[in-house]
């Protein structure tokens, strides 16, 4: 398992909007935010899952990271997938990202970090028990308006049997 497991805020919003956010402790015990995502995620605007993000905070697996380095400089990703990146490039032991945009996932993996992305993390929650299918997890998703490519949800259903 990952010593410093970071999250964009992607798979934060995304698993909030479907009751997913209680698997990550089992899946990856603390998950830690930069300040960046963590205003991404609780703008104050009253989001759907911004409660359940609170939440996690409040049960204390979910921490906010003090600020990052300011390099490398990331110009072509936004601000919580650069600060994710260089918070993992300073960190001295094994990281996993999770990000789903698809650049910042190419430019972690081209630094020899490790990432994984919402289906992923549907998928190992499947596989652990935590939940009973993955199909209905990719169609709220979908019905909340989070896009996951088709091809994606096709490997991972494959990889979990469904």
């Amino acid at each position: 398992m990952a010593r410093l497991v970071l999250s964009d805020a992607s798979p934060l919003i995304a698993l909030s909007r479907v009751n997913g956010l209680a698997w990550l402790p089992s899946l990856f015990g603390a998950v830690t935010m930069p300040p960046e995502v963590y205003r991404e995620v609780l703008p104050g605007l009253d989001l759907p899952g911004e409660d359940a993000i609170t939440q996690a905070l409040s049960a204390g697996w979910l921490h906010i990271a003090g600020p990052g380095p300011g390099t490398p400089a990331l110009p072509e990703l936004d601000e919580g997938e650069s600060a994710c990146i260089r918070i993992a490039l300073a960190h001295d032991g094994p990281t996993l990202l999770l990000m789903d945009e698809r650049a910042g996932r190419a430019i972690a993996q081209e630094r020899g970090l490790r990432v994984a992305d919402t289906a992923a993390i549907i998928g190992l929650a499947k596989q652990r028990g935590l939940i009973p299918s993955a199909r209905e997890l990719f169609a709220l998703l979908h019905a909340a308006e989070f896009r996951i490519a088709p091809e994606v949800i096709r490997t991972v259903l494959q990889r979990v049997g469904e």
